[in-house]
């Protein structure tokens, strides 16, 4: 599968878990705690599983890293699928993403279909769930030296072997707005990613 993601999350930017097993601290007053609140729109460039094609597909996954996941294990993320998408195509999506992100949920959930709407124009890169009732991302390039994209290379993402960079784009709105887990964050963490993985990477 090669897949591009608009992806955001609670933490400053850049996202302190590509380089700790701790998330940033986030300040309520006098107390503080460490999550990493995260909203991931995936566009599968060109994938198969077996005899399922994958291309095209659009999905979404919220979730929570929690204050810790050094141990291999998070807090919680919920996956949707838009309603055109196969009984089967949504179990080989499901069998990817366990060897994409192999840690053990506290809860991982399907919830129900949503509209996903996904585009990168020039600057900009915006997903919505259901029209931004659901979810919604919003990025916008990190101005670098020059007109071009300021990228981190070669730093893994998650169990993926190959991937094209982290295109640092920070979030205008970060928000999952649907379930008993609403979060929403703005001027946080941003990027988007196209990685590759295949059969052979993983066992």
């Amino acid at each position: 599968m090669n897949a591009t993601i608009i992806e955001a999350c609670s933490c400053p930017m850049f996202c302190q878990c590509y380089f700790n097993t701790k998330p940033a601290a986030h300040h309520h007053g006098a107390a503080s705690s460490h999550y990493c609140k995260f909203n991931m729109a995936y566009k599968v460039n060109k994938g198969s599983h077996g005899a399922v094609n994958l291309d095209g597909m659009k999905f979404w996954i919220a979730g929570d890293l929690g204050d810790n996941f050094g141990d291999g294990t998070t807090d919680w993320a919920e996956l949707t699928f838009e309603p055109s998408a196969g009984k089967q195509q949504r179990d080989a999506i499901a069998q990817i993403l366990g060897k994409v992100y192999p840690v053990k949920w506290g809860s991982f959930t399907v919830s129900n279909d949503g509209k996903i709407d996904w585009s990168h124009q020039g600057t900009k890169a915006v997903a919505r769930l259901d029209a931004g009732k659901s979810g919604e991302i919003v990025l916008n390039q990190f101005s670098g030296m020059s007109a071009k994209p300021v990228v981190i290379h070669n730093l893994k993402y998650f169990a993926v072997p190959r991937n094209e960079g982290f295109v640092l784009m920070p979030n205008e709105v970060e928000a999952y707005r649907k379930g008993a887990k609403k979060f929403e964050f703005r001027g946080t963490n941003g990027f988007m990613i196209t990685y590759d993985i295949s059969s052979k990477d993983v066992n």
